[in-house]
Parts: C-alpha cells; sequence; structure tokens
C-alpha cells in the first residue's frame, strides 16, 4: 500500500494530507517523511490558507442598511479548517487575522485593521477553523449529511462571535445586530453550505481514498 493510501485510511486524516503527502524526494529504507518534509509542508498549506481567505474575502457584495458585506471568505475560511484541520487551519485563519491587523488590505472589500464592526467575524472564524478541523478529521466532511452539519457548526461559531462584537461595535442593539449582522446572509450561508455539501465528499469519492464510517 502506497505512503497516500495509508494515510487516507487513518481515521484522522484530512484532505490535504491526502492531496498533498510530505514524501521523501528519494526513496529511502523508510518511507515515513522527515519532520522537516512535514513541517514545510504544513507551512505551505498554512500560508496557503491564509492566501486563500484574503482572495475570497474580495468577492465582496455590500448588504443595504448593514455594515458587514456578503463575501466569500467565510466559506473559505471553513473550507480551509475542514481541509487542513484543526491546528493548521487556526494557524492558517491566525496568519490571515495578524497580517490583516498589521494592515495588509486583505480582510472583507481590501480593508485592513481591528477598527471594523464586522472584524469580530474575523475573530469567529479563527474558532470555527478549528471547530471544523476537528470534525473533518472525525469524518466531517466525508458524507452529504456530515457536511452540512460540519458547515453548520462552523457558522454558528461565527456568527455567535460576530453579530455580538457587531452590537458592542457599532452601539446597536442585540436585536439589531441580529437583522443587519446574521438574518440577511442566511439565504447565501445555505449556499454555501450545499456547495460545501457537494464539494467536500465529491472529493473524497474522486481520489478513492474514503475512510471508515464515523
Amino acid at each position: 500500500m502506497s505512503t497516500a493510501s495509508a494515510a487516507t485510511v487513518h481515521p484522522g486524516t484530512v484532505l490535504a494530507d491526502v492531496i498533498f503527502p510530505a514524501r521523501r524526494a528519494r526513496p529511502a529504507a523508510s518511507s515515513a517523511p522527515s519532520s522537516r518534509q512535514v513541517l514545510a509542508r504544513d507551512a505551505a498549506l498554512v500560508v496557503g490558507g491564509a492566501a486563500l481567505t484574503g482572495l475570497a474575502a474580495q468577492l465582496s457584495v455590500p448588504v443595504p442598511g448593514s455594515p458587514v458585506p456578503v463575501t466569500g471568505q467565510t466559506f473559505a475560511a471553513l473550507l480551509v479548517g475542514t481541509s487542513l484541520g484543526a491546528r493548521r487551519g487556526f494557524l492558517s485563519l491566525a496568519l490571515y487575522t495578524l497580517l490583516g491587523m498589521a494592515g495588509l488590505p486583505w480582510f472583507a472589500e481590501g480593508s485592513s485593521g481591528a477598527a471594523m464592526p464586522s472584524f469580530g467575524y474575523v475573530l469567529g472564524m479563527l474558532l470555527a477553523s478549528a471547530a471544523v478541523g476537528a470534525l473533518a478529521r472525525r469524518g466531517g466532511d466525508r458524507g452529504v449529511l456530515r457536511t452540512a452539519g460540519t458547515m453548520a457548526v462552523g457558522s454558528a461559531i461565527i456568527y455567535a462571535v460576530g453579530v455580538p462584537y457587531l452590537a458592542l461595535a457599532a452601539d446597536i442593539s442585540l436585536s439589531q445586530a441580529v437583522a443587519a449582522g446574521l438574518t440577511p446572509f442566511l439565504i447565501g450561508d445555505a449556499l454555501k453550505a450545499a456547495l460545501a455539501m457537494g464539494a467536500l465528499p465529491t472529493v473524497w469519492k474522486l481520489i478513492g481514498r474514503r475512510g471508515p464510517s464515523f
């Protein structure tokens, strides 16, 4: 059995472990990758996940009456967490957050810094990426219903942080924050969840490496 196959059937495997295995450059007595190879692979995945989230954040559509636009960054953050796993997903979103706070204009609508009312959603993505990554390591992305549940958990965490933060930052009531920062996005979130429900299990099928039932 190949290294990729052996890694895939392990219950703790996520998509990144299968698509980007850390292999030795040359055949060796042991097929296990070196710690340096694993570190380099993981660093590249973390940076790539942050870049993907930053690019997706630029797909932005303003919402009338709300300081929070519809963007692709929440979907990207959940996809990064699910594909990379809890630790790498969290580090990837942490890098995205820290660089944005430092002035890199890759938050929604090309913004940066921590003063914007929607910054709470970015913080929520940090926690959500770790949560969905942990679920993915338990098979949370290998079936349609399980993927839907994983995306729902991640979205709930983002809103649980983002909506109260919006209320405080914009000095509005919690009900107003829900109306401005949650309700207008439910349909879009459902569409994103549907996309993930179709994409993630399909990728597992295409690579022919579905793990055991959970």
